[in-house]
């Protein structure tokens, strides 16, 4: 499949880089751009190679700077509900990606893109990042999963602040609150992601996968029953090329050569 409104790239190994290119529309997104992001993260799911995903937004203005109104506008509540559950199986899918995903937010991500940032794993933000869910000023809520990854991120009650005022988050604050867990120039933003994806790539692969899966997994289970997760992923760990590595590594005082078996 070509993509007319997203670029997936893949700058080294094991690294890929996935752009939202509608510079016009300040990237926001449409059905077409759900489509090309539904595939490309597909692409990466089915990638053994894959180590990390980053997504970022072309231009200075936006990361996303939400979906995209002009197609929005005149939605039948049938169009209205195949457009959000689209949009939801977009955000589920990225959620689940087996690697890390992180969101390198440059200027706004409102709505949609807001959406997409809680979908991924963390978020590094420029300082000039502007994250919202203002959807209520257009008389709907949320519909990509804002109501419920907010606040889970955030807590309950900022949340419902945000959700219902519309007000915009600054980087500084979002930083403060826990929604980004760093803030660069945004000239440095794609270098430092890049810097950050390269230090998981040099990490054992499966070790960085199973990390995920017990968070992911165990946020939704009480602490005995994920501590019980954690405990089978460990022991699984156990039966892999790359713990033997790792440890004879360590042990020998040299740079560890993983792959991923």
């Amino acid at each position: 499949m070509s993509y007319e409104n997203i670029t997936l790239e893949q700058p080294e190994a094991g690294v890929f880089l996935l752009t939202l290119r509608r510079p016009r529309a300040l990237n926001a997104l449409d059905s077409a751009t759900l489509d090309e992001l539904a595939h490309a993260i597909a692409r990466v799911a089915a990638d053994e190679q894959a180590r990390v995903m980053l997504i970022t937004g072309a231009g200075e203005r936006a990361f996303v700077a939400g979906a995209d109104i002009g197609e929005m506008q005149n939605f039948s509540p049938r169009e209205a509900r195949a457009f959000s559950e689209k949009g939801m199986r977009v955000m589920r899918a990225l959620e689940a990606l087996p690697v890390p995903v992180i969101a390198l937010v440059n200027g706004y991500a409102l709505g949609g893109g807001c959406e997409i940032a809680l979908a991924c794993d963390w978020i590094l933000a420029a300082e000039n990042a502007a994250f919202g869910q203002p959807e209520v000023s257009l008389g709907i809520p949320p519909g990509f999963g804002g109501t419920q990854r907010l606040p889970r991120r955030v807590g309950r009650a900022l949340a419902l602040e945000l959700l219902t005022t519309g007000r915009q988050m600054k980087a500084d604050e979002a930083l403060r609150v826990g929604l980004a867990n760093h803030v660069y120039p945004a000239s440095e933003l794609v270098q430092r992601g890049r810097e950050m994806a390269r230090a998981i790539a040099s990490k054992g692969p499966l070790a960085v996968r199973l990390a995920k899966e017990a968070a992911r997994r165990g946020e939704n289970l009480d602490l005995g029953n994920a501590c019980a997760l954690e405990t089978s992923l460990f022991a699984l760990a156990c039966a892999t090329s790359d713990q033997k590595e790792g440890m004879r590594a360590f042990l020998e005082k040299r740079t560890p050569q993983f792959q991923g078996k």
